[in-house]
């Protein structure tokens, strides 16, 4: 005997007409991906159908945390790929999964405008954190700031794992050069939550350095973000050697 689709269910039960009645705040996140996801899926393979709610709970339940509970961070990390690799997640609702997902990062980062102004390492830190903690690689970015430390553009260098190869001064001081920056921020995240700067990092916030110093344009810190936390170089004294 098949499932009930969400269509037989009593009204009140339905995430659709739950939301319209009570407001975003008050469904599960297995009722908002639900709604997302639309319609569940049908009978393959020896799989019965799921209805839309139960192939939400089969998504939640394919990216729990390592201690088995549910994890929405698992789930802002997951692959185009990944997300398929769930039993009636096509491509379709995998690219509305993560339009949704990546909408949600955008609207916790709309806060800091094209002028907002950094004080200091922390401000780097809440920044990036939100963007940057679920993000399964290095990701290196330059702020590029003003006389009055008001940020002009945010720029990716490289994305992978941090390395001096990839990221060249020419491709840091480019951008700096044409946008008029009087000096740049640097900043990358590490994906195992440890903000620690590697041998690397320390390495090519040198070369850096270095680079700035050539073009007149300062570098006022390197800050390594970690999951709730961060080390900044500056802090640490490390800009000057």
């Amino acid at each position: 005997m098949g499932t009930r689709t969400i269509k037989e269910w009593p009204a009140d039960d339905r995430p659709r007409e739950r939301l319209e009645r009570l407001g975003p705040a008050a469904l599960s996140p297995r009722e908002l991906l639900a709604i997302l996801l639309e319609t569940g899926a049908p009978a393959a393979g020896g799989r019965p159908s799921r209805s839309a709610v139960e192939l939400a709970a089969d998504v939640l339940d394919a990216f729990r945390g390592v201690d088995g509970r549910l994890s929405l961070r698992r789930l802002a990390q997951a692959s185009l790929t990944e997300l398929q690799r769930v039993p009636g997640v096509g491509l379709a609702k995998a690219t509305k999964l993560l339009a949704a997902l990546e909408l949600g990062r955008r609207v916790a980062h709309e806060d800091f405008g094209p002028r907002w102004r950094i004080r200091g390492p922390r401000d780097v830190f809440e920044y990036f954190h939100l963007r940057l903690r679920d993000t399964p690689q290095e990701e290196f970015h330059v702020l590029l700031v003003n006389a009055q430390h008001e940020v002009l553009r945010d720029v990716v260098v490289s994305r992978g794992v941090l390395d001096a190869a990839l990221v060249h001064p020419r491709e840091v001081f480019r951008p700096a050069i044409v946008e008029s920056a009087a000096a740049v921020v640097l900043a990358h995240n590490h994906p195992s939550g440890d903000p620690t700067p590697s041998t690397e990092d320390r390495q090519v916030t040198r070369q850096l350095v270095a680079a700035g110093r050539l073009v007149d344009i300062e570098v006022l810190d390197h800050v390594v973000v970690g999951d709730g936390r961060y080390v900044s170089f500056r802090e640490r004294g490390w800009l000057d050697g």
